[in-house]
């Protein structure tokens, strides 16, 4: 006949405060915050001990990943927090959801496929670059998100203070780097020559989400040099996924006329 332990009984009132000190100073947080009310919840429906134990280390488990992702969220520097789920698919009726979803699962990451959205102001390029960022940050994965003039003036100042290598080394390793804007402001010939380094750097090593508002047949332009804006974008292009966005603008949706009336 198998014996039947005892019913749980929590710890004594008296031992509370110092074992909250000691689980407090292992770093085990959540235990420390949980344990008591863990404890009555487990002597109420008269749970094993190991039972016990095991939801206190599920609970601290849970806390730590939470933790390492937010961490993860303010290391990739986002200016504002967007998410897939809130991005209205029926008003952009020429993107295809079905492709942006199955992005949200990451596969691109691991393949070191690139992302572009090009388009113009206000169409959901940079929401659609955050969310996914932010897919990325849920899976623990390593992201920065950055404005491409930041990006060039840091690239810029690492060359003249000698430490372009360390940098282009610390970009490469990122799991995934979001570029936006890029083509808002013009490059001079050394900021697009370092983002040629930039981009030869993570060529099949590290995916890249860009956003733009010039069309490919632009780049020469805003580069200010044909050739180079053909190496870039061969290899941007070589592995990769473009979405084209040509609806309206987000800015102006709640001011634009519903029905027939609005524009397409």
């Amino acid at each position: 006949m198998t014996r039947r332990p005892p019913p749980f009984t929590p710890a004594p009132a008296a031992d509370s405060g110092t074992l909250q000190g000691q689980l407090t100073k292992l770093g085990l947080h959540s235990m420390a915050t949980h344990f008591e009310p863990e404890a009555t919840r487990a002597a109420k429906n008269e749970m094993a001990y190991t039972a016990y134990l095991a939801r206190l280390v599920e609970l601290e488990l849970a806390d730590k990943a939470d933790r390492s992702i937010n961490a993860r969220i303010a290391r990739a520097r986002f200016p504002v927090l967007r998410t897939l789920e809130a991005f209205d698919f029926g008003f952009q009726p020429g993107l295809s959801a079905a492709r942006v979803r199955e992005l949200a699962l990451l596969a691109f990451l691991d393949a070191a496929t690139n992302v572009l959205f090009i388009g113009g102001p206000g169409v959901g390029k940079t929401h659609l670059a955050i969310a996914l960022a932010l897919k990325a940050c849920a899976a623990r994965r390593s992201v920065l998100f950055t404005a491409a003039p930041d990006l060039l003036d840091q690239l810029v100042a690492a060359e003249v203070s000698h430490t372009l290598g360390p940098l282009l080394s610390q970009l490469r390793r990122l799991d995934l780097l979001v570029v936006d804007e890029l083509g808002y402001l013009p490059m001079d010939g050394r900021r697009a020559n370092l983002f040629f380094q930039l981009v030869a750097a993570r060529y099949t090593r590290g995916a890249l989400i860009i956003t733009s508002n010039v069309p490919f047949d632009g780049w020469g332009q805003l580069l200010g040099d044909d050739v180079l804006a053909a190496a870039i974008l061969d290899r941007l292009l070589h592995q990769s996924e473009i979405f084209a966005i040509n609806g309206p603008s987000y800015r102006l949706k709640d001011k634009l006329p519903a029905g027939p009336e609005r524009p397409t």
